[in-house]
């Protein structure tokens, strides 16, 4: 998924910039959607999303098939996925602040060096939704291969991103007016006429914490080593996460660390590993956000190791403005946070975890089971957190899930599940996706409509009708109601099934049964 970018996706990037595969700054262009969408479904149109926002009573969610948003609690959603600017598009990220809303598209693209993630741009709504405009990736001209940056009385010597190419923008956060975003290769960037351009910012280089206009300074403004150029690299320049609190206090993460600003943007003091005797766990910074515990306010970190080998994954928080760190969850890959007054959520590579007491001590759920359709999410990894009054909604990679946080009712004592999904309105109709399926990245699940009697039973067979697993024997299901069963991938004796054509033998009640095939590919 999206926020999940690795080491390894960094060197990508170094190779992609190193062997000059440059694309042109295309010209900035726009046009409106129209009116908004009226197609209002009964369910998501995606399984899988990484970011939430919450606009009054409406919750947006970014997903893998474009953007949507429910405003009664995911009973009716409203898709803006199979229009432009979105057009099926995957949506990395999202911010707003009242009718403003910024939303960040990305992609990928085959190339001779695997699949690499490509920028798709950005889309832009003033109207609380009801129109969007598409800026393309922020980048500098192709022509140029370096720039100057007037910082203080210091000309600072800049890479010239010009590929889309590793530039997807991963994060956003709003200051008033500007509008910030953090885009892996194209750095820390910023507007404030509402996207019609975007300014590098300048943060400070590996080999200094902090720096300042009226500083005299001598560096380079890299995401990598280009010594063709003139240019040295500095991990501080990939940037990953940005989070804003009121109009002056900014705070970013990145490859080193992570920089703190509190005039808007101007001055920067970097926090790392390396740096500090309480410091964060890691200098690879996923994620920001805050909230505050007893009146104090408090900054949440998802930190990765990088490259010293001392670093952990955890989450590390501040109360003092950096100064000094705490961290816990050792070892957890936290994706994103989500918080309910003082209470904090991470929702990390294995699960969903909750803290009361300020990250002092965590309760986690790796297993999200639907008691009332009998959904069961097939992954832990959750990548996206956040509650809408005593409700928590959470986004892994297998749908979305809520369960409720309150007096009546402790935090994931019950989980309600929605999925993606074609509807089912007879008896008898049967289908399985996905189709193929490979067992070891994915279930298969089973759909259907239950009988007025609800019992079940599910077999799968081979090509050669062998029988090889039962998934339900005459088992109990809601009558008349829609289900998934999971099968994933194993025979009755645990083995792994074979690459190859199997047919899945569905009986209700006592009605003929129903079939369907499934294709397992490796």
């Amino acid at each position: 998924m999206i926020r999940n970018v690795s080491v390894a996706g960094w060197l990508m990037l170094g190779a992609v910039l190193l062997t000059g595969r440059m694309y042109a700054q295309q010209s900035p262009f726009s046009y409106t959607l129209g009116k908004t969408p009226q197609l209002s479904e009964d369910r998501p149109s995606s399984n899988s999303a990484v970011d939430f926002l919450l606009d009054g009573n409406r919750l947006w969610v970014a997903g893998g098939k474009g953007l949507e948003y429910t405003s009664d609690g995911g009973a009716n959603w409203v898709p803006f996925g199979s229009k432009a600017p979105f057009d099926q598009e995957s949506i990395a990220a999202i911010a707003g602040s009242g009718a403003t809303l910024w939303t960040s598209l990305a992609g990928s693209e085959k190339t001779d060096q695997g699949s690499i993630p490509k920028g798709l741009g950005l889309a832009v709504s003033t109207d609380a939704g009801a129109t969007w405009k598409r800026i393309d990736q922020p980048m500098e001209a192709r022509e140029l291969s370096t720039y100057d940056i007037a910082y203080g009385g210091n000309t600072i010597k800049a890479l010239a991103v010009t590929t889309d190419f590793n530039n997807i923008t991963y994060d956003i956060a709003m200051s008033g007016q500007t509008v910030w975003i953090a885009s892996f290769a194209g750095g820390l960037r910023k507007s404030t006429d509402g996207g019609v351009s975007f300014q590098p910012v300048v943060l400070p280089p590996d080999f200094l914490d902090r720096i300042a206009p009226t500083d005299t300074l001598n560096f380079e403004l890299s995401p990598v080593n280009r010594p063709d150029l003139g240019l040295r690299e500095s991990l501080n320049h990939r940037v990953f996460s940005v989070h804003a609190i009121g109009n002056d206090t900014i705070w970013a993460g990145t490859a080193g660390g992570v920089n703190l600003s509190t005039d808007g943007g101007s001055s920067w003091r970097k926090f790392s590993f390396n740096n500090q005797t309480s410091p964060i766990s890691g200098n690879f910074v996923v994620a920001i956000d805050h909230n505050y515990i007893g009146g104090v306010l408090h900054v949440w970190a998802a930190t990765v190791n990088a490259l010293n080998p001392t670093e952990f994954r955890a989450v590390s928080v501040t109360s003092d403005m950096g100064e000094t760190w705490q961290t816990s969850l050792r070892g957890e890959f936290t994706n994103n946070f989500g918080f309910k007054g003082e209470v904090v959520y991470a929702a990390t590579n294995s699960g969903i975890y909750r803290s009361d007491d300020g990250g002092k001590s965590w309760l986690g759920f790796s297993r999200f089971v639907d008691q009332v359709s009998r959904q069961v999410s097939a992954a832990p990894n959750c990548y996206a957190v956040t509650s809408q009054g005593d409700e928590v909604w959470v986004a892994n990679a297998d749908g979305l899930m809520k369960t409720r946080d309150d007096a009546q009712q402790f935090f994931g004592t019950t989980w309600t599940i929605l999925r993606a999904a074609d509807p089912v309105t007879t008896a008898g109709t049967v289908y399985a996706y996905p189709n193929p399926f490979a067992p070891d990245d994915e279930v298969c699940r089973i759909r259907y409509r239950s009988g007025s009697r609800g019992t079940v039973s599910m077999k799968v067979y081979d090509f050669a009708m062998f029988p090889v697993r039962t998934i339900l024997n005459n088992a109990s299901r809601t009558p008349d109601s829609e289900h998934d069963e999971v099968w994933d991938g194993t025979n009755d004796a645990g083995g792994r099934a074979a690459n190859g054509v199997y047919y899945i033998q569905v009986t209700l009640d006592d009605l003929d049964p129903s079939w369907t095939k499934i294709v397992v590919l490796q």
